[in-house]
């Protein structure tokens, strides 16, 4: 094996691990910082198309993910994404800095072979999901919940003919199987292992499996949708003032969920072509 081939090895390895070891963007940075940093030993980045998407070069070399399979995307502006945090690396290679190299590897080692259970997972949100469940007071952060929350309920309910039923506080509220039927049924317009890692991430970075979907379908864009999951959040920075390390969180989480949202729009016209194939 030559150093070059060793170097690849060792980077995928690590920009496996953190998507294994912690969910939360800023944990997974710190666990990262622990590692020694492999040097940079590439010269030129670029995207060449191939069977399947477009693959990712190292100095016209094809870059793998960590299970070995080719680094292919399924759009050359997806391609593009993956290909600036390569060239933006400096004399080391930081994958913490790399969301969308690790997103475009979990679709294809882990979402491509479990699609049916990762699509299940979105659902299982769906089933208890953040703007179902309402504060009762005080009525100001009441209000703004319905302000941002209620729109995307009534645009389930009207077009996707999924009623979810609301709670008050905490309380768990089972949902009708036919609401969650009705999502799942929507859901599966967006079936791409890149696609489903893309809202897969929004998902569970907002704790809104609606508010992920609602950006898939166009009806919110991603900072509405961020908005949108953190009225709670925002309420009380604006009762009691932010705090530095959950500022950073944050930070760091926007990341995600941005990287996530453009991956997820640069394939947009590919899903489109797959709809319209004969």
């Amino acid at each position: 094996m030559s150093e070059d081939d060793q170097s690849l090895r060792d980077i995928f390895s690590d920009l496996a691990a953190p998507v294994l070891s912690d969910e939360d963007p800023t944990r997974r940075a710190q666990i990262q910082m622990k590692r020694p940093l492999p040097k940079r030993f590439y010269k030129d980045v670029s995207v060449q198309q191939t069977e399947g998407g477009h693959q990712i070069l190292l100095d016209g070399r094809p870059v793998k993910t960590p299970m070995k399979s080719a680094l292919v995307l399924p759009t050359a502006a997806a391609a593009g994404i993956v290909a600036a945090e390569w060239r933006a690396q400096g004399e080391e290679i930081n994958p913490a800095k790399m969301p969308a190299t690790r997103l475009a590897n979990t679709a294809i080692d882990g979402i491509a072979r479990e699609i049916d259970a990762v699509a299940e997972d979105i659902v299982s949100f769906a089933g208890t999901d953040l703007v179902c469940y309402r504060a009762e007071h005080p009525e100001r952060l009441a209000n703004l919940q319905a302000a941002h929350w209620d729109p995307v309920l009534f645009w389930a309910a009207d077009d996707l003919g999924a009623r979810f039923i609301l709670a008050a506080g905490v309380m768990h509220q089972q949902q009708p199987a036919e609401a969650l039927d009705a999502y799942r049924r929507a859901l599966a317009d967006h079936r791409h292992p890149l696609a489903l890692a893309a809202l897969h991430t929004i998902t569970t970075l907002t704790g809104s499996a609606l508010l992920a979907l609602a950006f898939a379908k166009g009806r919110l864009d991603a900072e509405a949708a961020w908005t949108a999951a953190h009225v709670d959040e925002d309420f009380n920075i604006a009762q009691w003032g932010a705090d530095a390390e959950a500022e950073a969180r944050r930070k760091a989480r926007w990341v995600e969920m941005k990287t996530a949202a453009d991956l997820f729009g640069a394939m947009h016209q590919h899903q489109a072509d797959e709809t319209t194939d004969p």
